[in-house]
């Protein structure tokens, strides 16, 4: 849970820290704002996807269902900078399918963390795979670092994708490559 007073100090030192005087007009209000973004932007870590996944309807259909392009906002855990981008995912029904919203909110859930893009890749194939029990799926996010764009190495516009293959994707070129055509 998100302790907003004492994100509220943490801004106050860093503001200090860094030379600026927290009593200017302009930074007066700074430390709620911070701490009422922190409560918005790190939501995931009280979410369970069991609850949005758990939303699910009997299907005959046994094809891929791929939704793609999910724009997500997450920030990196190690210099807690945003990272951005597109998730897709696709997973192979075994006689249920789930609303096509609780795919987003799936990833969503994991965005609104501190993260590693390649860990919250992994962790939404897990929870699809759990809570559906498909027969496969398959996950590639897309993401922009800013830790690598405004900062260290310098780099605007470099992109880091990463993806993840559970059950039939694991061994089948035929599928991954489907799913790759499908999102680009």
């Amino acid at each position: 849970m998100v302790n907003e007073e004492k994100i509220k100090q943490g801004v106050k030192l860093i503001l200090e820290g860094i030379g600026e005087d927290i009593n200017r007009e302009g930074l007066r209000e700074t430390p709620d704002r911070i701490a009422r973004m922190y409560g918005e932007i790190m939501g995931g870590m009280e979410m369970d996807p069991a609850k949005p996944l758990s939303k699910v309807f009997e299907a005959e259909n046994n094809e891929m269902v791929v939704e793609k392009d999910i724009t997500f906002y997450s920030m990196c855990e190690h210099h807690m900078l945003p990272f951005f981008g597109k998730a897709h995912i696709a997973y192979i029904p075994n006689g249920k399918v789930v609303g096509l919203s609780k795919l987003a909110r799936t990833v969503d859930i994991y965005a609104k963390r501190l993260q590693l893009q390649e860990q919250m890749t992994a962790q939404i194939a897990d929870a699809l795979e759990k809570y559906l029990q498909p027969k496969g799926v398959m996950v590639m996010v897309e993401g922009e670092h800013l830790c690598m764009t405004m900062r260290g190495i310098k780099k605007p516009g470099s992109q880091t994708v990463s993806t993840v293959c559970r059950g039939e994707f694991v061994n089948n070129t035929d599928l991954k490559n489907q799913f790759f055509m499908m999102v680009k």
